[in-house]
């Protein structure tokens, strides 16, 4: 398998021309420059090699802790990590969740620390759904979709790499997943 510092460099080279490629079918710069800075997070730092210990979980730094179940729920090449069409979309659940999850227990922290009563969980989910209620409008959705198509583009390129000197270095594709 490529190293990190070689997905590195791949994320970098192809950055700038999946920047042009969303511009060219936008034709809005905002779009192509959410979609190519998307593309360079997910491949430094939101890829398939979360399920392992890799550049991408190390630069998490103390927030790494928010992937050890991920990579214990998932097989380091699993056709859930580093599969082409549920991979990028199971991490940003999974993330989001973890999220959640965290955002909630440090409340309750908080809330604790200060001797108030803890926050219920159906109020922290209508907070919650008040956040995602930003999504509704057709420019949020458009920038969705290109922050979530430039991420499903950068974990590609890992999994296409990866794909790649496999299939050179053993001549089956299979040995990946």
């Amino acid at each position: 398998m490529p190293s990190g510092s070689v997905h590195d460099a791949i994320t970098f080279l192809l950055a700038a021309p999946t920047a042009a490629g969303a511009y060219a079918l936008s034709g809005d710069p905002a779009i192509a420059a959410v979609t190519g800075f998307a593309f360079v997070f997910a491949g430094l730092m939101f890829g398939p090699d979360l399920d392992t210990k890799s550049k991408q979980y190390a630069r998490w730094g103390p927030f790494r802790l928010l992937w050890l179940p991920y990579r214990t729920l998932f097989k380091h090449r699993s056709r859930w990590s580093h599969g082409l069409i549920f991979g990028t979309l199971f991490r940003v659940v999974y993330f989001l969740g973890a999220m959640t999850v965290a955002i909630f227990l440090v409340a309750v922290a908080i809330n604790f620390a200060l001797g108030e009563k803890a926050p219920q969980a159906l109020d922290f989910v209508r907070r919650w759904e008040s956040i995602g209620a930003v999504f509704v409008s057709d420019r949020a959705g458009t920038m969705f979709a290109a922050v979530f198509g430039g991420m499903w583009a950068g974990a590609a390129s890992h999994t296409l790499t990866d794909i790649a000197i496999t299939y050179i270095k053993t001549g089956r594709v299979d040995a990946l997943f």
